[in-house]
């Protein structure tokens, strides 16, 4: 059996590496966990594999906060040592530590 590996882990700040997004990984799937329409909507030329981990972010651009779906391969480290302004973060985690992501036991629960 073949098993994926995260790169990337909860509370960790990320960015798109196409898109202008970035965002706070909440949740994790080792593989695609998402329906077909989903992945068929994604034009076939930029279609990510499925075999790999996608990642739940709390995610932010510059008009608006949502929540994305994103393959592994599509996201790298942001290294901008900013904190999201997602509203619902502090819900979630505590204070951006050195490092680029965020404390998991500080949230308001």
């Amino acid at each position: 059996m073949l098993t994926a590996s995260a790169k990337f882990t909860l509370g960790e700040v990320v960015r798109h590496r196409i898109h202008p997004f970035r965002g706070v990984v909440f949740d994790v799937d080792p593989t695609f966990n998402n329906t077909e329409e989903w992945w068929e909507s994604i034009p076939a030329e930029s279609r990510p594999r499925k075999d790999q981990p996608f990642y739940h972010l709390l995610a932010e651009n510059e008009t608006s906060y949502y929540v994305a779906y994103v393959s592994e391969q599509n996201l790298v480290k942001d290294e901008s040592g900013e904190p999201v302004d997602h509203p619902e973060v502090s819900a979630m985690f505590g204070r951006l530590l050195d490092g680029g992501r965020y404390d998991m036991d500080g949230g308001l629960h």
